[in-house]
């Protein structure tokens, strides 16, 4: 084994210690949200909560499993992070096997208009106006009209650039469709892309407010949208054995468990798809 000599035990150590440091302030919101949540009303009003629970009780997480607008905001949320990653994943992965294709007509018209639109856009206002004529109050034609990143099409068609054309051209000797060639060649082979993507656009569904919050009803209002509305909130009702802000906090633990839990699953493949979309040309 080879010893390290002075200034790389040094460069180690450092680097360790400020990876410990960053990795620690990015945990401490979520310890904190979780023992301010599950700590007693006098220790949260008081301000004794700074990171371990105090005066332990789980009232308010009781109180946030029975609150059905809460619960009725976290079925639209799934609704929307299911269907709508369904949809823009279908357009991006149609959108970047086209604009990967050097046969294509025009392939380079095409991928300056789709560069185009994330280097200017209308702005909001002319946006919202656009989106309004279109009816995207429906939750259907909310999906839909969200479903588009240029972005994450540009990532996709770059990890479809990756695949050797050998491989696309032996399928076409055996007779493979178009569709096949897509479906059994490309996409297993762009797993990784394919899982980044997939993981940006979920995302991306899950925590989205704006947009929801200027357009849809309040039947179909999502998760983050009833959240603010409680942060923004005064103090309504007193409670015995927990804060008021313990019930936000008890909102914000629940809304991150889906992402917490799917994350690590496919987490081998973010940085690989990553590397892969953003390098090839």
């Amino acid at each position: 084994m080879k010893r390290l000599d002075k200034t790389e035990v040094i460069f180690k150590v450092f680097s360790y210690v400020i990876l410990s440091l960053f990795a620690l302030a990015c945990l401490y919101p979520l310890v904190y949200v979780i023992s301010a949540s599950i700590s007693s009303k006098a220790a949260v009003d008081t301000g004794k909560v700074n990171f371990l629970p105090v005066g332990f009780q789980l009232d308010a997480l009781m109180y946030v499993f029975k609150m059905e607008a809460f619960w009725k905001a976290y079925c639209n949320t799934i609704f929307f992070t299911i269907y709508g990653t369904i949809v823009s994943m279908v357009v991006g992965i149609c959108g970047g096997y086209a604009l990967s294709k050097t046969r294509l007509m025009w392939r380079r018209g095409f991928n300056f208009l789709l560069v185009f639109t994330m280097w200017f856009s209308a702005g909001m206002i002319p946006t919202l106006i656009n989106f309004q004529r279109f009816n995207v109050s429906n939750r259907y034609m909310f999906i839909i009209c969200l479903g588009f990143n240029a972005f994450n099409i540009i990532l996709l068609r770059n990890g479809f650039s990756g695949v050797p054309t050998e491989i696309e051209e032996a399928a076409t000797i055996d007779g493979a469709t178009e569709f096949q060639i897509l479906t059994k060649v490309y996409i297993p082979m762009s797993k990784s892309t394919i899982a980044t993507v997939t993981m940006f656009y979920a995302i991306s569904r899950w925590n989205g407010y704006l947009w929801a919050q200027m357009l849809l009803g309040t039947d179909d209002q999502p998760l983050q949208v009833v959240i603010r509305s409680y942060m923004e909130a005064g103090e309504f009702e007193d409670y015995d054995t927990f804060a008021y802000d313990s019930i936000r906090f008890s909102m914000i633990l629940c809304s991150i468990i889906p992402i917490a839990v799917v994350y690590p699953m496919i987490q081998k493949y973010f940085a690989a798809g990553v590397n892969v979309g953003g390098v090839k040309e």
